[in-house]
C-alpha cells in the first residue's frame, strides 16, 4: 500500500471530521470515474461516505458549456454521513464552465483546484465568462483558497514516453487530478491501481498510462511548493459496526435485495426489463448473477418486459421488472393484468424528472401518484419506498416478501439520486433476513374437493397455483373471474365482490407491516417533519440541528405508502404542524390530507436536484417561529 505518511517535505496534517468534494468538468473528462475511484478508496480506508453523481442526459453534451458540466459530489467522514453535503469544501474545476456552475455552492474559504488549461479563451467564451474575463485573474476568487495547476500540460509531460497519442494521454488527466487528491487527503493510490489493472487488463498500455498519471499527480502534490504551506488533511475511519462491507449504489443494492429474497423464498429469480435511465443498472447487475441461477430478459420494450415477468410469475418464479417514469406509464395495462390475476410481481421504479422524457439523469419523487393510481379500473397495489442507497436492498427485499406472501404486484420506489449514489453496506447474515414464505396450492388427488383458485385465507390471499401441478387446472387472464371458482363472470354483483376483495387484500397488508416509528425527536411536540424516499438524509440532519437549537421537532419517515401503517394518523395528530418536504408538487401531502383530514405544510422542489439539509433546516426554523 502507498505510504501516505512519508513525504519529501515536512507539511502539517490537519485532521477533519468530514469533507465534501465535488469533481466537476466536461462530460468527457471522466469525472464520474474519478469520483467513483475516490469513493472506492475512501470506502476501503473505512470512512463513511455518501455520493451524488450529477451529469447531463445527452450522450455528448456541448463541451465547454455550463450545460455540459458533469459532477460527482461526495461527503466522507469519520462520523455517520447521511448526505453528499449541502456545500463543498473542495471544488475540482477542470474548466471554466465547471467553476462557473458550481462556485456558489463552495464554502467561504473553501479549496478550488483548477486545471488552468481549461481556462483558455475558448473555454472562457463557452462558459459565459467572456474571452478576456478569467475568474482566475479578476480577483473574484479571493475569498477562496485557489490552486492553479496546468493539469493537461503536466499529464502530457508525465506520459510523454508512453508512445500514446496526445488524445489518449489527455484522457488520463482525470487520474492526475485524482493523484493530487489522494496526496492532499493522505489516502493510498493502491485501490485505484488495482482497479485500473483490472479495467484495462486487455489494454496494458492504457492501464500503465493511467497508473502513471495517478502516481504523477500524487508525486506532484508531494513535491510542489504549492501545498507546502497549506499542508495535508486526514479523515479517519468511521466507527462502524463490525462485519464485511461493500460499497453499493442504490441500483446495485436493489438487485442484490431481489436476489436475496429469491434465495430466501426458495424461488428462481426472473427479471424482464427494458433498459431505461436511471434503472438500467438493476438489469445489468442481475444479468451478472447468471452463474447463481438468476434469469434476465432484455425485452424489446417496456410492455414486453413486464408481460414476460407476469408469465414468469405465473410459472412460479419470483418475478420482477425494473423501469422509470415513462416506462411505468407503458406498463400500466399489464400491471392491471397482474392485479386481476393476483400474481406476485415486483416493480422497481427508479424515479426521474418528468413528464415525458423529462430529466432522465436527474432525481424526482413525482411517480407517487402513478404508482398509487396509474391504472384503469380499481386496481390497488402496495407501494413502498427506499430511503438510502443501502436501504434499496431492504426495500426490494421487502417488496418481494409482500408480493409473494400476499399474491400481488408491488411497486418499490427509489429515484435517480438513490440509484446512482453509493455508501458502505454491511453485508447482512442470511439468517438475519425475514423469512419469505410463498404459499403454493397442493396437488389434488382423486376424491378431493374441486380446486378453487380464488379461495382465500384470513388475509384475503389466494394460493399460488404453479402450472403442471396435478389437479390445479383453472382459467387465467384479464377477464373478471367468479369468486373462488375462477370461472369467467360478468355477473354485476360478482364484479363488485371481487373488486372489494382485491382492495381489502391490499388494505389488510397494514396488519402485517410494522407500526410507524419516530426516527428522531419526541413523540409529541410542535412540528413533525414527515418524509419518504430519498429526502431521509437531509431531513435527518436538519431535524437533528433543530433539536440541538432547542426546537420541538421530530422526524418520521415512511417506508409504506400503500397501505399506510395503522398508527400513522395517531402520530400525525400528536403535533401542532406537519411539514412534508417532497421532490414533487405535493403528492404525499395530498394523500395525507385526503386520508387523515389534516392540513400539512408543503415544501416542494422540482429542480432535478435532491433537497439538502440547509434548505429543510431553514424551512423548519421559519415554521417554528410562527408557532
Amino acid at each position: 500500500m502507498t505510504d501516505t505518511k512519508t513525504t519529501t517535505r515536512q507539511v502539517n496534517v490537519t485532521s477533519k471530521t468530514s469533507v465534501t468534494v465535488l469533481f466537476a468538468g466536461d462530460s468527457g473528462d471522466g469525472m464520474q470515474l474519478t469520483g467513483t475511484q475516490f469513493a472506492n478508496t475512501v470506502a476501503v480506508y473505512g470512512s463513511d461516505l455518501n455520493t451524488f453523481p450529477n451529469f447531463p442526459s445527452e450522450i455528448r453534451a456541448p463541451a465547454g458549456t455550463i450545460s455540459g458540466v458533469s459532477g460527482f459530489q461526495m461527503q466522507f467522514g469519520s462520523t455517520a454521513v447521511y448526505t453528499p453535503g449541502a456545500k463543498f469544501d473542495v471544488l475540482i474545476a477542470m474548466n471554466a464552465a465547471a467553476l462557473k456552475s458550481n462556485i456558489d455552492k463552495l464554502h467561504h474559504g473553501g479549496i478550488i483546484i483548477t486545471d488552468t488549461d481549461g481556462f483558455d479563451a475558448k473555454n472562457l467564451k463557452l462558459s459565459g465568462y467572456g474571452e478576456g474575463n478569467s475568474p482566475l485573474e479578476d480577483g473574484s476568487l479571493q475569498d477562496y483558497t485557489l490552486f492553479e495547476i496546468p493539469v493537461v500540460s503536466l499529464t502530457r509531460a508525465a506520459l510523454a514516453d508512453t508512445g500514446l497519442s496526445v488524445k489518449n494521454i489527455d484522457r488520463c488527466k482525470n487520474m492526475f487530478i485524482l493523484g493530487i487528491l489522494y496526496w492532499l487527503y493522505s489516502l493510498p493510490i493502491d485501490t485505484t491501481v488495482k482497479t485500473l489493472q483490472t479495467k484495462f487488463k486487455n489494454k496494458a498500455d492504457i492501464a500503465e498510462a493511467n497508473i502513471k498519471a495517478v502516481q504523477a499527480g500524487y508525486n506532484f502534490g508531494d513535491e510542489t511548493d504549492m501545498f507546502a504551506q497549506f499542508g495535508r488533511f486526514e479523515v479517519g475511519p468511521a466507527a462502524m459496526k463490525k462485519g464485511t462491507y461493500r460499497r453499493v449504489t442504490g441500483n446495485e443494492a436493489a438487485a442484490i435485495g431481489l436476489a436475496a429474497a429469491s434465495k430466501k423464498a426458495g424461488l428462481k429469480l426472473f427479471l424482464g426489463s427494458y433498459p431505461i435511465t436511471p434503472a438500467t443498472e438493476i438489469l445489468q447487475a442481475l444479468a451478472n448473477m447468471k452463474k447463481w441461477g438468476v434469469k434476465t430478459f432484455q425485452a424489446e420494450d417496456e410492455i414486453a418486459g413486464v408481460l414476460s415477468s407476469i408469465g414468469a410469475s405465473y410459472g412460479g418464479a419470483l418475478a420482477a421488472t425494473s423501469t422509470s417514469g415513462p416506462g411505468l406509464a407503458l406498463k400500466s395495462e399489464a400491471l392491471g393484468l397482474a392485479v386481476i390475476m393476483e400474481l406476485p410481481l415486483v416493480v422497481m421504479n427508479v424515479q426521474r424528472g418528468g413528464p415525458s422524457t423529462g430529466l432522465p439523469t436527474k432525481p424526482e419523487q413525482s411517480d407517487l401518484f402513478i404508482a398509487m393510481y396509474g391504472r384503469h379500473g380499481d386496481a390497488p397495489m402496495p407501494v413502498i419506498a427506499a430511503y438510502s442507497p443501502v436501504d434499496c436492498f431492504y426495500a426490494a427485499y421487502e417488496a418481494a416478501k409482500i408480493a409473494v406472501e400476499h399474491m400481488t404486484p408491488v411497486i418499490c420506489l427509489t429515484d435517480g439520486y438513490l440509484a446512482f449514489s453509493s455508501e458502505p453496506m454491511l453485508i447482512p447474515s442470511p439468517d438475519s433476513l425475514l423469512e419469505v414464505k410463498p404459499v403454493f396450492a397442493k396437488p389434488r388427488n382423486e376424491g378431493d374437493d374441486p380446486y378453487l383458485p380464488y379461495k382465500r385465507n384470513q388475509l384475503g390471499v389466494r394460493e399460488w397455483a404453479v402450472p403442471g401441478t396435478k389437479g390445479l387446472e383453472h382459467r387465467v387472464g384479464g377477464l373478471e373471474k367468479a369468486n373462488e371458482t375462477g370461472n369467467v363472470s360478468h355477473d354485476p354483483l360478482n364484479h363488485q365482490l371481487m373488486t372489494d376483495l382485491r382492495m381489502e387484500k391490499v388494505a389488510r397488508i397494514a396488519d402485517c407491516i410494522p407500526l410507524q416509528t419516530i426516527d428522531n425527536g419526541a413523540e409529541k411536540g410542535d412540528l413533525l417533519v414527515l418524509g419518504w424516499g430519498s429526502t431521509y438524509g437531509a431531513i435527518k440532519i436538519a431535524v437533528d440541528r433543530a433539536l440541538k437549537a432547542g426546537h420541538s421537532v421530530a422526524h418520521a419517515h415512511l417506508r409504506y405508502l400503500n397501505p399506510f401503517p395503522k398508527n400513522l394518523g395517531e402520530i400525525l395528530r400528536n403535533y401542532k404542524k406537519v411539514l412534508i418536504p417532497e421532490n414533487n408538487c405535493g403528492q404525499l401531502l395530498l394523500m395525507i390530507r385526503d386520508q387523515f383530514l389534516i392540513e400539512p405544510v408543503a415544501f416542494n422542489k422540482v429542480e432535478g436536484l435532491p433537497f439538502n439539509e440547509m434548505e429543510i433546516e431553514a424551512k423548519i426554523t421559519d415554521i417554528v417561529k410562527e408557532l
